[in-house]
């Protein structure tokens, strides 16, 4: 029984009886997170899987993972085969993960849903601090989207030592004196009440010092003897060093045979019991030599292998030994053990450079690249590179090290590889670190600092391909960067290394030639490049770039039509880390094209990938589009908060974009709300701030125009109207074109007006965007209504209402009802309630939409990286909502197809 976590014990009861979610349990070695998980899912009906962290399995890819999921890997065929080629690979069982570890966690989500059809299933993870990098971002990835499936995941972890962002916590604290007294009476109930008390108090309501400390006292001492208790000479000690202690003592006194057993398993944690026997047998013992420990309750022995009473107790047995029979273990099991744990424990006997060592350690590290375990092989490169006896080979492996750290995110780790590899070698050795070294100075908030790096690697290499991604980098992250005195030189001198030339160089020379022009303040008309031959061979930051800078020639259906391709063979080839960045391009085009609905979807989508593979930078920008999203659909608090989150996500990064986008979305709001002089001084202030550069800003001159025109002050309109035009007829394009002639209508005398708002009307019909056209037949109506044409005025208001009905832009289809009103309509109050798809969320949204096409759950929920489980959960609270009860209606409503 446990003592003294009644409140615990019901939290964690409460999520089983709720059978889906996660929770993580924390706090010191000892406190009880072991005994609370294991009493609270002995008495749930479920199914089990179980993965303790072992320390010594930190650097073997998804080691964990492969453990916990073991018992049912028969179950993987069952999943969609993208997914299952990438479990299979990570698991060791063959396939490959292309490198991407998040498709392996939407993998293990679909298995743990596949597995949960039959009854419920808890995960316990255990030590979660030690898990290796690889399982514990899969096990998150697929705990983050529990939400219907009846899946619970439990992670025990000591305190700060397994970040689990998202995911509830729960801290075990010190145990009262109550509940103490009554463990310590279980434990030693023959103690005398003074020894209790010491014991109690020494314990400081630690469980396992409360089991651990009477083992300590002598006889003597058991029987109240007025001498001090061995372990409160320590006192000024925290408990578990003194347990720690306890353990090493208990240990000693083992027979060497026995220690040196322990000392095999404690480092290399291993379930077939012929190979530790074997190993074992190596230095002359045997597995019976086992049982003196487990009488001393310091392991078990089963068919599962060697469990530590405690991983305090593993740790004491590495802190007991010598160096020799540390030594002498890791040459026993370099015999016995598979190919990956032969080079670990090769490397850690070897004290001198050996390149034999470290070329089996670098093959290690190819290995875990091909199943995903970006961790792994960072930490196996910089043990090659400590190895190397060649001062080039040795920087070459610190730099692999060092781009792999930055691939899984440790960017702290992969400074100070970074810092390795520069002591080692010559400047001119060191090109290959460019990237990296880049890429840690724009996530430390120095993104032009990290320009200068991009560029000084691209003038010092021949090499074409890599002289070309160094370059594309450096112009957009120059451009991407917040205002600074430094900008336009270093984009002038990107644009000067461009080499000339046909293909790929002509497009990079292309957009940094944009870029600059950008920055100068140039309209951008002049855009123009032919696609080389094979196309497909493009590197993914230059087709994002392409994407981009479509929407600076108005190019909007090539740049949805391009960024739904890349978001798709993002998808398609399993790359979830690099989805954020394909998510925010695509859903910038959608909110471009008006197709508001879609882009609320994706984004929600996006944002909840952006935190997953952490990537505060895309989820800045992501959050920014959300709160131009909400301003639209008149969200106002929605709007204030996603457009500080974007700000404060991009602050301390000089990043851009995000800091563009909240302002863009927060002068939308008050636009849309008819704060017209409040719009123009937040356009104005942003204009001159850190993002006075942005291009973005030209899709917002129409609305300054005429927030300018609302004021009284048409020469403040006219200035921006002239730079409009300029951008607009370089274009060329039937969009910009036709919200040219609708802002000039409202400074036109009125003979002129009608013509150009019809004009913009036949534009709109050559390039439909829903809402601009919309705010055309708006403007259009409440002209003709000023001007007593009411039956005219009806018509175009009637179709704007419409119109920003369909698309959940409330203030402005209210906007279009009181103006119907003023021609004399009686019209009700219906903005928010006519179009059913507004009480949708954006996930059911996104469901629904995907629903009516006809896909199926589990095709859905692989579009979307849910659950199929959870799509059904989305599906059944969104037709309540919609007034159905079937797939089938779904095709009758409005809006969905």
């Amino acid at each position: 029984m446990l003592h003294g976590r009644q409140a615990e014990q019901a939290v964690i009861g409460k999520l089983l009886e709720g059978r889906s979610g996660a929770l993580v349990v924390r706090g010191e070695a000892g406190i009880g997170k072991s005994a609370l998980l294991e009493s609270c899912v002995a008495s749930a009906r479920v199914r089990e899987l179980r993965v303790t962290g072992v320390e010594s399995e930190a650097d073997l890819p998804f080691a964990a993972l492969h453990l916990l999921l073991r018992p049912v890997v028969d179950h993987i065929e069952a999943l969609p085969p993208q997914q299952a080629e990438a479990l299979r690979g990570a698991l060791g069982l063959g396939g490959a993960t292309r490198g991407d570890r998040f498709l392996v966690g939407l993998a293990t989500l679909s298995l743990l849903v596949e597995l949960s059809a039959a009854g419920p299933v808890v995960c316990l993870v255990d030590d979660a601090q030690w898990l290796d990098g690889e399982s514990a971002d899969a096990l998150l990835f697929a705990a983050r989207r529990l939400h219907a499936e009846p899946v619970v995941v439990l992670f025990g972890a000591r305190e700060g030592d397994f970040p689990a962002r998202g995911l509830p916590e729960l801290r075990l604290r010190a145990l009262d004196t109550e509940a103490a007294r009554k463990v310590l009476a279980e434990q030693a109930a023959d103690l005398p009440p003074a020894v209790r008390d010491q014991v109690v108090a020494e314990a400081g309501g630690n469980p396992l010092a409360l089991v651990e400390l009477p083992r300590m006292l002598t006889a003597e001492q058991r029987r109240g003897a007025l001498v001090p208790l061995s372990f409160s000479l320590g006192a000024a000690q925290p408990v578990t060093d003194r347990v720690l202690t306890g353990f090493r003592d208990r240990i000693a006194a083992l027979p060497e045979a026995t220690r040196c057993c322990l000392l095999v398993a404690a480092l290399d944690h291993h379930d077939e019991l012929d190979v530790l026997a074997r190993a074992v047998g190596l230095l002359g013992a045997s597995l019976a030599d086992f049982a003196e420990a487990e009488r001393a309750g310091l392991v078990r022995v089963g068919l599962g292998g060697v469990v530590f009473h405690h991983p305090l107790v593993r740790t004491a047995v590495l802190l007991g030994c010598d160096i020799a029979a540390r030594m002498a273990a890791h040459r026993a099991l370099a015999e016995t053990v598979d190919e990956d744990r032969r080079a670990w424990h090769l490397a850690a006997v070897t004290r001198q450079p050996d390149e034999e060592v470290a070329g089996k350690l670098e093959s290690l590290a190819l290995r875990a690249r091909q199943r995903g375990g970006q961790t792994a092989v960072s930490a196996a490169y910089a043990r090659a590179a400590e190895l190397s006896a060649d001062p080039a080979e040795a920087v070459r492996r610190w730099t692999a090290a060092a781009e792999a750290a930055a691939e899984a995110g440790l960017w702290q780790r992969a400074g100070e590889l970074v810092d390795k590899a520069r002591r080692l070698g010559a400047e001119s050795a060191l090109h290959g670190l460019t990237q990296v070294r880049a890429k840690l100075e724009i996530e430390a908030g120095r993104p032009l600092e990290g320009v200068r790096l991009l560029l000084e690697g691209a003038e010092a290499i021949d090499d074409l391909p890599v002289k070309l991604s160094l370059l594309s980098l450096a112009g957009f992250y120059t451009w991407a960067s917040a205002s600074h005195p430094d900008q336009l030189t270093l984009a002038r001198r990107t644009e000067e290394l461009c080499p000339d030339g046909d293909g790929l160089a002509a497009v990079v020379r292309t957009f940094n030639h944009a870029f600059r022009l950008i920055l100068e303040g140039d309209a951008v008309t002049t855009l123009t490049y032919r696609m080389p031959d094979q196309a497909e061979r493009i590197p993914f930051e230059l087709r994002f770039i392409i994407a981009y800078q479509s929407m600076v020639r108005a190019d909007l259906d090539g740049m949805l039509d391009g960024s739904a391709q890349i978001v798709q063979d993002c998808r398609a080839e399993g790359r979830l880390g690099r989805m954020p960045q394909a998510m925010t391009i695509f859903t910038i085009a959608q909110l471009l094209n008006g197709h508001h609905r879609s882009a609320r979807s994706a984004v929600a989508a996006g944002l909840a990938l952006a935190a997953d593979v952490g990537q505060p930078q895309w989820g800045s920008y992501l959050a920014g589009v959300h709160a131009w999203l909400s301003a639209v659909a008149g969200a106002q608090e929605e709007c204030a908060a996603m457009a500080e989150q974007a700000i404060r996500d991009a602050g301390h990064r000089r990043w851009m974009p995000g800091y563009c986008w909240a302002e863009y979305a927060l002068a939308a709001l008050d636009f849309g709300q008819g704060r017209y002089e409040a719009m123009l001084d937040r356009v104005d202030r942003a204009m001159s701030g850190p993002a006075s550069h942005a291009f973005l800003w030209r899709y917002s001159w129409p609305d300054y125009i005429e927030a300018a025109v609302r004021v009284g002050d048409p020469q403040r309109a006219r200035d921006q109207l002239r730079r409009y035009t300029e951008w607009a007829e370089a274009t060329g394009r039937a969009r910009p074109l036709a919200v040219l002639h609708r802002v000039r209508a409202l400074l036109t005398p009125d003979s002129q007006a009608v013509g150009l708002y019809e004009r913009a009307l036949a534009l709109h019909a050559e390039g439909r965007q829903p809402f601009d056209q919309a705010r055309t037949h708006l403007l259009y109506g409440e002209w003709l209504r000023r001007h007593k044409r009411r039956a005219e005025a009806r018509t175009q208001l009637q179709t704007a209402m419409n119109a920003f009905d369909q698309l959940g832009a409330a203030p402005w289809s209210d906007r279009a009802a009181a103006e119907l009103r003023a021609t004399g309509l009686s019209l009700p109050d219906h903005a928010r309630t006519t179009d059913p798809l507004n009480v949708l969320t954006p996930q059911e949204l996104q469901v629904v939409r995907l629903a009516v096409t006809g896909a199926s759950n589990r095709e859905i929920g692989a579009h979307l990286f849910l659950s199929p489980r959870t799509v059904a959960s989305h599906l059944y609270k969104a037709f309540p909502k919609l007034g159905i009860s079937s797939r089938a209606e779904l095709s009758r409503l409005p809006g969905l197809t």
